[in-house]
């Protein structure tokens, strides 16, 4: 038999690999910025344009700026965060889904417990 299980796939943090998460972070706090300065921009644009409709659209460009400031607050602790763990750390990168194959006699604990793939610098190091 058959059935789809979850397997946790977990990232060693190398020189490398956190570069490349800084990297990352970096890429997407910079895209979150222009985001924002969009929207300021797009404000003042209707602001000039179009007076009657500005307390909705001036609510919404508020909201949108501010969910993307706490984006980017978190990519700050994220960061922090990064470069307190020392390397070796396991990082819980993603879940994906896979095809486990049950026999009779198999231990219901083993494949209740799940599966972890270890990833160590983008080439799969363990299967645990």
């Amino acid at each position: 038999m058959q059935i789809i299980q979850t397997v946790t796939v977990k990232q060693v943090l190398t020189e490398n690999s956190k570069k490349e998460l800084l990297s990352n972070y970096e890429l997407k706090k910079q895209q979150l910025q222009k985001e924002c300065d969009q929207f300021r921009f797009e404000m003042k644009k209707w602001e000039k344009n179009k007076k009657s409709q500005l307390s909705n659209l001036k609510t919404y460009f508020d909201k949108e700026i501010q969910s993307r400031n706490e984006k980017i607050k978190l990519l700050d602790f994220q960061i922090e965060q990064l470069h307190m763990l020392p390397l070796g750390s396991e990082l819980k990168e993603k879940e994906v889904q896979a095809i486990i194959q049950l026999e009779k006699g198999d231990r219901w604990e083993d494949i209740e417990n799940g599966r972890t793939i270890i990833v160590k610098d983008g080439i799969i190091d363990e299967i645990r």
